[in-house]
C-alpha cells in the first residue's frame, strides 16, 4: 500500500497491519500514533526507535505468532503468509540441514523457553543453522538481546514490504 492509504487507514485497520510487523501491542499503538508519516523512511524509524524499547515480555508475546524456523506458518492470515515468505529458502534446504535445524530448535527452546527466532529473509538454511549453533551458545540476557533485534529486523522488512512512498498502479 501506498504511505498515503496507510497514513489515512482508520485506526483499527493500522493498528491491524502494524500488528503483523510485530504484535507487540504497545508498540502497534505507539507506531499507528506517530501517523501521518512523511516517508517510508520516517515510518521505519519511528518503528526502529520504539522497538528500542521492547523487554523480554515483549519478545514472548511476539514469538507466540511466529513458527519455528523450517517450520510451514500455519494459517491464512498477514502474519503466516509473511512467515512463509521470509522462511522460503527453507524449501530447498538440504535434509540434513533441515534436520539439523529442527534439533537445534528443540535444543534452543529446552535452553531458551522461547522459539529461535532470527530474520531468515535474505538468508540460506545453511546461515541460519550457523547461527542457531552460535546463539545456543549465549548467556540468556545476551539471547534476549540478540533475539529482540531479530524481532526488530524482521518488522521493518515487513514494514517497508506493506509500505512504499509510490503509488502502486493498478
Amino acid at each position: 500500500m501506498e504511505l498515503a492509504e496507510f497514513n489515512a487507514l482508520d485506526t483499527a485497520t493500522a493498528a491491524e497491519t502494524v500488528g503483523v510487523w510485530a504484535a507487540i501491542p504497545g508498540w502497534v499503538d505507539a507506531v499507528v500514533a506517530g501517523r501521518p508519516y512523511g516517508s517510508v523512511d520516517e515510518l521505519a524509524a519511528t518503528a526502529a526507535a520504539e522497538a528500542a524499547d521492547w523487554t523480554r515480555a515483549d519478545l514472548d508475546t511476539a514469538l507466540a505468532h511466529h513458527p519455528r524456523i523450517g517450520e510451514r506458518a500455519m494459517g491464512s492470515g498477514a502474519e503466516a503468509a509473511a512467515s512463509r515468505r521470509e522462511q522460503s529458502s527453507m524449501a530447498t534446504a538440504a535434509e540434513a540441514v533441515a534436520r539439523a535445524i529442527a534439533a537445534g530448535n528443540a535444543a534452543y527452546e529446552q535452553r531458551f523457553g522461547r522459539v529461535f527466532l532470527i530474520r531468515a529473509a535474505g538468508r540460506t538454511p545453511d546461515e541460519m543453522l550457523t547461527e542457531l549453533e552460535r546463539r545456543l551458545d549465549n548467556d540468556d540476557g545476551a539471547e534476549t538481546v540478540e533475539a529482540l533485534d531479530q524481532l526488530a529486523q524482521i518488522a521493518v522488512l515487513r514494514l517497508r514490504a506493506t509500505v512504499t512512498n509510490e503509488r502502486i498502479p493498478a
